[in-house]
């Protein structure tokens, strides 16, 4: 890892960075190796592996993807180590008790979830609306995410607050729904809103290589093949966006929270982990 840029360098993965090092409202700053942040897992290897678990203690890896995506992308090595705990927690509606919508209805006589997946009918982004400025879509779609599975946001920040090893978090690009959670524990931990905003956006550096990865998928290559270029960018507007419009309607990230079932001992306990 750069000290300088935080980045994480792996085979198998290529928007992969720690949240240490981020300065607080107080004038402290975030430890490093606590929480790291990441796309997509499936392809990370051997020597991946080894460093995520030798160097940075990883013990639990919070997988946001939906079910479909899980279904159809299959398991990554993280889940066959015996030392890891996947935490799996869709930010999307789950229709049915394995997947979102027509992967939990039996096809060809095979049981719920087991038959052949229509990716257009269970890919959760598929219905979402894409009129509007670019700016608008994603803060509606990031709001989508708290209001249809707060309970997953909670969960995913109670995994980071844990006191053993090294905490992951990602999604398919490790950027919208990633971006959220990451976005969320660091302003509860304390972080600066400029820092906050300048960790999301600094995955666009990283945007070429993570398009050509998911489009050497069948999962997503239709899907960003039908967007325009630059609805895929993570400017800083639109988290800025997110984060004011909390702050406006719920009071802020810890008021909202809090009427979900956040506890001022999960506050301490997640900056006592994420903060010197």
């Amino acid at each position: 890892m750069s000290e300088r840029t935080r980045w994480i360098d792996l085979e198998g993965a290529v928007n992969v960075r720690d949240l240490g090092g981020l300065p607080t409202t107080d004038g402290g700053t975030t430890r490093l190796g606590r929480v790291l942040r990441a796309d997509n897992l499936q392809d990370l290897t051997v020597t991946d592996t080894r460093l995520l678990l030798d160097h940075y203690r990883l013990k639990n890896v919070i997988d946001l993807r939906s079910d479909p995506e899980v279904h159809l992308e299959g398991p990554g090595p993280l889940t066959r180590t015996p030392s890891v705990t996947v935490h799996h927690l869709s930010l999307f509606s789950e229709g049915g008790r394995h997947t979102d919508v027509a992967a939990d209805t039996p096809t060809d006589g095979n049981a719920p979830g087991t038959g052949p997946v229509d990716i257009d009918k269970v890919l959760p982004w598929q219905q979402r609306r894409d009129h509007g400025p670019e700016q608008e879509r994603s803060t509606g779609h990031y709001l989508g995410y708290l209001r249809d599975r707060a309970d997953s946001v909670i969960a995913a920040l109670r995994v980071m607050a844990r006191t053993d090893g090294a905490a992951l978090v990602h999604c398919a690009a490790g950027k919208d729904r990633t971006g959220v959670v990451c976005a969320l524990a660091l302003t509860v931990a304390g972080v600066t809103r400029q820092a906050v905003v300048t960790d999301y956006a600094q995955t666009g550096e990283r945007l070429p290589q993570i398009l050509d990865r998911l489009r050497a998928s069948d999962t997503y290559a239709a899907d960003l093949d039908s967007r325009p270029a630059d609805s895929h960018t993570p400017h800083a507007a639109i988290m800025d966006k997110f984060l004011t419009r909390l702050d406006e309607e719920h009071g802020g990230v810890t008021a909202w929270l809090t009427t979900r079932g956040w506890t001022d001992e999960d506050t301490a306990a997640l900056r006592a982990r994420l903060v010197d």
